[in-house]
């Protein structure tokens, strides 16, 4: 008689995610069952080789030459052997976070999140599908909270926690040694935070034996609130004379909520590109949220110029053509009008050629490269050179040490591991008084849990 070696031990690898802000990627074993947390793209580790769009990734196997994207076996589609992972969890809608399972196999579910969803795959419609992100086919499985998902012997809990793109969650995993517990990204500091005092809640309902844990501001940490957000967008609208352009992360739909109220409360419209309009329009299929309608008079949708337009932008402009404005016309209302533009639109600014009195705000993620790819240098010169003082005003999609602190005390897990952060030495001294036990990890050792 045959027997089969099950594994008994629960056990977690970290292939992404340490020593840097992102590229979380967290395969979690129980018995025979398999499955990922996350599996997001690294920012940092592809800007120690590529220089896009010159000199980009051509294949998986470059990734894979040059540690980008683990050596996995049964795992992606490019791979010919059975699939040996059972399913991937996304925490949110994040590249860092989701971007990378372009590369899986299409019979392994994703499981994440309705926003999430509904986020990626337009994603997937506005993005030309290339290596790095393709959902096309992809098994979405959306859940919300209150679900409990079963994965063979693992019981998967989701719970909505706040952060900088709506439908994110933390994890609660039962496994046979106990509650592994996944953070995800999260805050206290924004307009849910009942979301993570919900998660926080259920966490140590659990009696984890582990928490893998977000740690981004371990150092320059600054502590402010949309609310706050809210009123320094209002004093700068309200003295600027000139035109406002505005740089936010199109999925944040807090940000996008405070620059739509700041510009009808001073007499404005909130001025879209056609890429957030897309995303807009999609968003609103979750009555869930709270995000402005196209046809409200105070939002227009700024045409690029350009000579080809794509379908999905196309469909944009055939449905709202009456919002639909263009370089000439925002020159013409620069005085009425907050203008979305990133930092690829730049060259639009020779035909609107901004008055003086106008201003640039920055109101993007950080690092700058956790969710965008600024050229702060070329940034600068360009408001330079049309005499736009800029101003940074934003809030932070991640939990402050202190708050970070008090919660995993709360929690009281067995054991605590950092990851998502370029300073996790400097987060187990400051935990180091906790009764939980903090463990620097390191990439792609495999570390056994509730043993």
């Amino acid at each position: 008689m045959v027997y089969e070696l099950v594994k008994l031990n629960t056990s977690l690898t970290f292939y992404g995610g340490v020593d840097e802000i992102g590229g979380n990627k967290i395969l979690l074993q129980d018995r025979s069952t398999k499955i990922f947390l996350d599996f997001g793209m690294s920012f940092a580790l592809k800007k120690q080789y590529y220089s896009l769009p010159f000199l980009s990734p051509r294949s998986e196997k470059s990734l894979q030459e040059l540690g980008i994207l683990p050596k996995l076996e049964g795992f992606y589609r490019f791979d010919d052997r059975a699939a040996e992972v059972d399913a991937v969890f996304l925490s949110h809608a994040h590249m860092d976070h989701s971007a990378y399972i372009s590369f899986i196999k299409r019979e392994i579910p994703v499981y994440c999140g309705e926003t999430t969803k509904i986020i990626l795959q337009a994603l997937g419609e506005i993005r030309r599908a290339g290596l790095e992100f393709n959902v096309e086919d992809i098994v979405f499985k959306p859940f919300r909270t209150g679900d409990t998902i079963t994965v063979d012997d693992l019981e998967i809990e989701p719970v909505h926690v706040d952060h900088s793109v709506p439908g994110a969650y933390g994890f609660i995993i039962h496994t046979s040694n106990g509650a592994v517990v996944y953070t995800g990204d999260f805050r206290a500091h924004g307009t849910k935070p009942e979301m993570t005092s919900d998660f926080v809640g259920k966490t140590r309902e659990a009696e984890p034996v582990a928490v893998i844990t977000e740690a981004t501001n371990m150092t320059g940490a600054s502590i402010s609130s949309e609310i706050e957000v809210k009123n320094k967008l209002n004093r700068i609208v309200g003295q600027t004379s000139g035109l406002v352009l505005a740089d936010f992360a199109y999925a944040d739909v807090d940000r996008l909520n405070s620059f739509y109220r700041t510009a009808k409360k001073n007499g404005r419209c909130l001025t879209v590109s056609l890429r957030q309009a897309y995303m807009l329009k999609a968003l609103r299929k979750d009555k869930h949220l709270s995000v402005p309608n196209l046809n409200d008079e105070n939002i227009l949708i700024f045409r690029k110029s350009k000579k080809r337009y794509r379908k999905w932008e196309k469909q944009i402009i055939e449905e709202y053509s009456d919002k639909i404005v263009d370089v000439f016309e925002v020159s013409k209302q620069q005085r009425e009008i907050v203008l979305a533009m990133s930092f690829y639109d730049l060259e639009e600014l020779v035909e609107i050629d901004p008055k003086a009195g106008s201003c640039y705000v920055l109101s993007a993620s950080e690092p700058f490269n956790e969710e965008m790819e600024i050229d702060f240098e070329r940034l600068v010169n360009w408001l330079r050179h049309y005499g736009l003082p800029q101003y940074h005003v934003h809030v932070s999609g991640h939990i402050m040490p202190l708050q970070l602190k008090n919660i995993l005390k709360e929690i009281n897990a067995t054991k605590i591991f950092p990851i998502h952060t370029e300073h996790a030495d400097l987060f187990a001294k400051f935990m180091e008084d906790l009764k939980s036990e903090t463990l620097l990890v390191e990439k792609s050792k495999e570390y056994m849990v509730g043993v």
